[in-house]
């Protein structure tokens, strides 16, 4: 495959061709032999001699060193993810979603720092503010996303980081991610944001104001449920400090993983084009029914954050949430027990589709559930990830535990 200027193609074509050198689909003798980047199992990277050991450059991304360093299946895809996001200098992957975020904020945070969070962050970004962070001498605050002037008002001197995620991974708000970057550039602290949701296809995350992004492949890039690893890009003043923190803490991904999310990176597009085409066509329909008191999905008109979604997005996904009216917790349970074509499961972003209940009152600290509008007792969530299930048999499926939910509520 030719190499191209980017900038100049489609989101479908450029999914088809990053990460895909020459050099490391082929031979000298035969550039791009084959069309995915080989799986480089190895721990030992070999020297013919000595002169070559002491002629190897220094620390430089791209070349043979040892294991941990990476090799061309870990590089292709770093350089794909790279590619994806405008103003990136460069793309550092993790383990996991979570070893990305940490990664992330133990790269700009340092004891006696204080580290702002948005509300609605995911809870094992919570439980770091309240565990590793707080172990290693750094204090985290939380902020409601919703509310600039109260989130400029809480920064303070000692001040050095914001992680937001837009939108909550619960409730769905989507914050003024420009507005809050801005007033955070304006007093010296770094914005690092979970743009797991919308990914660079539907959110361009540093042109947004963002300093690094963070994502969990897991969830879209992989897609099959099959693998775990996290990514943070950022521009030349943090991505090389993220590189070299992430060697310093030991961090390297595996190479039949970074195989598996290449291969599903290529068809990313389309299957998120498929979930946002499912999630409106289901949405619309709940937004309809009388169990149903409020539909969270920024894509849809009236959603908490539509107007700001549709401003700065460029596309959604298959995780949304709804709240049930009224009914109790066990009710709520006996719903989601009735589907049929919903697995119960933590993760998002699969092939298949997935149903949790939410729960934010006890995690929230600067902001209220249910929602401000929300009738009190309309507080039982329930959070769906749509896969590539035909919309029409997950909406009957949904129909069927509906009428479970009214019987038991």
């Amino acid at each position: 495959m030719a190499e191209h200027d980017n900038e100049h193609l489609g989101t479908g074509t450029r999914l088809v061709g990053a990460g895909r050198r020459a050099a490391w689909t082929g031979t000298a003798e035969h550039p791009g032999a084959v069309v995915n980047p080989p799986v480089y199992r190895a721990s030992t990277h070999l020297y013919p001699d000595m002169a070559a050991l002491r002629a190897h450059p220094a620390n430089v991304d791209g070349n043979f060193y040892y294991g941990r360093r990476g090799a061309p299946t870990q590089w292709a895809l770093a350089e794909a993810l790279t590619a994806l996001e405008p103003s990136a200098e460069g793309t550092v992957l993790y383990p996991s979603g979570v070893a990305a975020i940490m990664g992330a904020l133990l790269t700009v945070l340092r004891p006696g720092d204080v580290l702002l969070m948005t509300d609605n962050a995911y809870e094992p970004s919570r439980a770091m503010g309240r565990g590793l962070l707080k172990d290693f001498g750094v204090e985290t605050r939380w902020f409601d996303p919703l509310d600039v002037a109260a989130f400029e008002a809480a920064i303070c001197d000692r001040t050095k980081a914001v992680l937001l995620e837009a939108p909550g991974s619960l409730t769905m708000e989507v914050c003024d991610v420009p507005a809050l970057a801005a007033a955070a550039k304006a007093r010296g602290v770094t914005v690092v944001i979970d743009n797991t949701w919308a990914s660079p296809l539907g959110f361009p995350a540093l042109e947004r104001g963002a300093d690094i992004t963070v994502m969990s492949l897991t969830k879209h890039v992989g897609g099959h449920s099959d693998a775990m690893m996290g990514s943070a890009s950022a521009g030349p003043e943090w991505y090389r400090k993220l590189r070299l923190r992430a060697q310093g803490l030991g961090n390297v991904v595996s190479p039949d993983d970074a195989a598996l999310m290449l291969r599903g990176l290529r068809t990313m597009g389309l299957r998120l084009a498929q979930e946002t085409a499912s999630v409106l066509a289901i949405a619309e329909w709940l937004e309809r029914r009388s169990e149903v008191a409020r539909v969270l999905c920024p894509m849809m008109p009236g959603s908490p954050g539509h107007d700001l979604w549709k401003r700065d997005f460029t596309g959604g996904c298959g995780l949304f949430s709804f709240v049930l009216k009224g009914g109790t917790s066990a009710s709520r349970d006996g719903l989601i027990d009735a589907l049929t074509l919903f697995g119960i499961g933590f993760s998002w972003g699969g092939f298949e589709s997935l149903a949790t209940p939410v729960d934010p009152a006890a995690i929230r600290t600067a902001s209220a559930w249910p929602l401000p509008g929300m009738d009190g007792a309309d507080k039982f969530g329930v959070r769906l990830s749509i896969g590539l299930e035909d919309t029409a048999d997950l909406i009957a499926d949904l129909d069927r535990a509906l009428a479970v939910w009214s019987a038991a509520a």
